[in-house]
């Protein structure tokens, strides 16, 4: 068992950790037949994923701001940059080299927001009385509709644009 489930969770770090949990599923199944994407389970995912960082970016992000006396947490640039790589990832259709980015940027980046004093901790501490209405925002965050795969050369050169931003590289 990790220090993180040894520790004793919040409801924000919960909620949020289990929708990774079910985020990683389906982005498994999705690819599960290494000679073939499942294109009905990675929009699954791609929808997912895409509520996911709509809840932290117009929800968890700006409340953690206010409950930080109006500055961003340290980490919150990071995310953002993470945000937009991983979004711009999910825009072309989805190659080995697509989800191996995919998985090496979320696994970095699910370690910034559920790790010891990472982005769901500190909420749970800085949210205090506001957690359970903040728990219920989250849940209440409406379904994402996505958009067709683009593989246009300016959507790939604005994927390697955001993941380069991020820290990363993208080999194409």
């Amino acid at each position: 068992m990790g220090e993180q489930e040894q520790r004793s969770q919040g409801p924000i770090t919960r909620f949020l950790a289990e929708d990774h949990r079910r985020l990683d599923g389906l982005l498994q199944s999705a690819v599960a037949d290494i000679d073939q994407v499942d294109h009905a389970a990675y929009d699954r995912f791609r929808a997912g994923l895409l509520r996911h960082i709509g809840m932290e970016e117009k929800i968890l992000l700006p409340a953690a701001q206010r409950w930080h006396g109006g500055k961003p947490l340290p980490v919150a640039a990071k995310l953002r940059l993470d945000h937009g790589a991983i979004a711009c990832l999910l825009m072309p259709t989805p190659t080995a080299a697509i989800i191996a980015m995919l998985r090496g940027i979320l696994a970095d980046h699910n370690e910034l927001e559920e790790g010891l004093d990472g982005l769901y901790e500190t909420c749970d501490v800085l949210a205090a009385a506001e957690t359970e209405p903040i728990v219920a925002r989250l849940e209440a965050a409406p379904e994402v509709q996505v958009m067709p795969y683009s593989d246009t050369t300016t959507v790939i050169n604005t994927v390697c644009r955001a993941v380069e931003r991020a820290g990363y590289h993208f080999k194409k």
